[in-house]
């Protein structure tokens, strides 16, 4: 069994938890968190045994195999870093640092510690039916480009709006819908078309400085990719890869509750799989898988690890086109 610890008390870290467990591949053993009480009521929520509150990270990373990090994006680097010097292999929340000048440091710390393995935890692309749209692009006649959408009111504007600083808002914890929502569609166009050429984004910003919502291009030799997010509205549309007269569509590019083939004749098919009830269930067998035999599966690491740069170098080119800086910026490594 992989014992398996936790940064973040938030109701994704229980939902990681509970989709970990589910594999069989795991036993929680050791909850991080800031204040004792805290970690301890987060646990008795789990209804889980023997598993210890730890408030130190020197405490967290003794005798544990994986850390699965889902605090503020700003905390994801510096936990990271202590827990490949620990000899633990990370599962961290998307996106896994700041900037790329982070994951550079990240990915030499890895280099002297080979054993580790990093991984960031971008659930959406590894679900069927995300499988399902890149084995339907090789029915299209030609690549046209895409538009993908994930734009959801946040739960933590009305506290924006009352006056308050939430963190999933501030550029100060590396945060705003471009490295929160705009993942989903960022890194789906880079999984499925790759890295793009040239990029631009085109933000919506709040009062402090972080965006609120917007518009990223993405620029190919053939073809443009538009991202829609945000988290100060509620979007219903449908996300869309274009061929000549075929569409692949799915509900929402994060979620893929559906996939339906559209050939341009008036005929549309529905080639999607019922999603898991937990849709974090995939992603932790596929890490298990590599954890377990790491030989075995390291082509698929390697890809997994090249796209999560990939999509760092990506979402940083976004947000530097909209003059958008972050204090861990300007931090000396």
């Amino acid at each position: 069994m992989i014992k398996l610890g936790t940064i973040g008390t938030n109701w994704i870290t229980k939902m990681f938890i509970e989709a970990a467990l589910q594999t069989g591949e795991y036993e929680l053993t050791k909850v991080y968190s800031r204040r004792q009480a805290g970690g301890e009521a987060f646990v008795a929520e789990l209804g889980l045994e023997n598993v210890d509150v730890v408030t130190t990270l020197s405490d967290l990373y003794t005798d544990l195999d994986v850390v699965y990090i889902a605090s503020p994006n700003a905390l994801h680097f510096e936990q990271a870093k202590v827990a490949i010097q620990s000899g633990v292999h990370v599962i961290v929340e998307k996106p896994t640092t700041s900037n790329p000048t982070e994951f550079a440091t990240i990915e030499a710390l890895l280099a002297n510690h080979p054993d580790v393995r990093y991984f960031e935890a971008a659930r959406h692309v590894h679900q069927p039916n995300f499988k399902i749209i890149q084995q339907a692009m090789g029915d299209l006649t030609q690549l046209q480009g895409a538009t993908l959408v994930y734009q959801k009111y946040s739960s933590r504007f009305d506290a924006y709006l009352a006056g308050e600083e939430p963190n999933v808002l501030t550029r100060e914890f590396s945060a705003g819908a471009l490295y929160d929502l705009g993942v989903y569609p960022i890194y789906a166009a880079i999984a499925l078309f790759g890295a793009p050429r040239a990029v631009q984004y085109l933000p919506i910003l709040l009062a402090n400085g972080a965006d609120a919502r917007g518009v990223a291009n993405l620029f190919y030799d053939d073809f443009n990719v538009t991202a829609i997010f945000g988290k100060n509205a509620n979007s219903y549309l449908s996300s869309e890869v274009y061929g000549l007269k075929e569409t692949i569509s799915t509900n929402n590019i994060a979620e893929l509750d559906t996939v339906t083939f559209h050939d341009g004749e008036g005929h549309s098919t529905d080639i999607g799989e019922r999603p898991d009830s937990n849709p974090m269930v995939r992603e932790a067998q596929d890490f298990a898988a590599i954890m377990n035999d790491p030989v075995g599966h390291h082509l698929q690491y390697t890809q997994w690890f090249q796209l999560a740069k990939q999509v760092n170098q990506t979402l940083f080119d976004l947000r530097s086109s909209a003059g958008i800086v972050f204090p861990a910026d300007q931090k000396e490594m």
